[in-house]
């Protein structure tokens, strides 16, 4: 019973406190003198000329040029066909110094070789 007692003890006393403060609400005096202080605060005022130093003035670029169709289209054409290379100029580059293994053996010749068996490298003791 003592623990019902106890209980009900409790309870009366907590209805009976108070949730606010009586005593009277203090001013903050830190707070009051920033207030001031913002309240107070003149901006500088700014000269409409102060960004002269320091922005460029805007130049707009100038507009591309249209591709020009050649005058004589034929004869670039022709100068063109002759700078081709042509059948001799490859029959010089296989005589660069590669085997004729390396320059034409195909593509034949290419699969067998990625299908030949790999020789393992000997261990030296």
């Amino acid at each position: 019973m003592s623990s019902v007692r106890l209980l009900t003890q409790l309870s009366r006393s907590a209805r009976g406190t108070r949730t606010f403060s009586s005593s009277a609400t203090r001013q903050d005096l830190i707070q009051n003198l920033y207030i001031r202080e913002l309240k107070s605060y003149k901006s500088p005022v700014v000269a409409k000329d102060a960004h002269v130093g320091s922005v460029k003035v805007f130049t707009s670029p100038t507009a591309p040029k249209p591709p020009v169709l050649p005058a004589d289209l034929a004869a670039e054409l022709a100068a063109y066909d002759a700078a081709e290379p042509t059948k001799a100029d490859v029959e010089a580059v296989k005589h660069t110094g590669l085997s004729g293994e390396e320059v034409g053996g195909g593509a034949e010749a290419f699969l067998s070789f990625l299908e030949a068996d790999v020789q393992p490298a000997e261990a030296h003791h």
